[in-house]
């Protein structure tokens, strides 16, 4: 039947696309000074907003890479781009406001809003940026 012909390729992306996010969330949870999925678990929507945003800044140019990709290689250097890139937006943000840490561990959505926001936008333009 032709119209399962690509079904392998599709396997083969959203296998490694869910390994590469799943490596993205545990890397980040480790690169960050506050237990997120601790804080999230309290009810803190700060830090909720923060990893969300993260995640949706990593699974943007991740889409892009899989969209505009010539082949599963290309996606994973790609894919390890925006990793690196969601890794510089945090630590940047965490520079450009050091109470950044307390402020989410401490529940402030202004901080969870800004880390998020800057995720989130960054992510936007790193997808944007990923095509031939």
């Amino acid at each position: 039947m032709d119209l399962l012909q690509t079904l392998p390729n599709f396997l083969a992306y959203f296998a490694t696309a869910l390994a590469l996010f799943g490596l993205f969330a545990s890397l980040y949870l480790r690169l960050t000074p506050y237990a997120e999925l601790r804080l999230i678990r309290a009810g803190n929507l700060a830090a909720a907003v923060a990893l969300l945003g993260a995640l949706l800044g990593f699974a943007l140019p991740l889409a892009s890479s899989i969209a505009h990709s010539t082949g599963l290689l290309d996606m994973l250097v790609w894919g390890a781009i925006a990793m690196l890139v969601q890794g510089l937006v945090f630590l940047g943000a965490a520079r450009l406001m050091p109470e950044l840490k307390e402020g989410i561990a401490a529940g402030h959505l202004a901080h969870g809003l800004f880390l998020g926001g800057s995720a989130l936008c960054i992510g936007l333009l790193n997808a944007a940026c990923m095509v031939y």
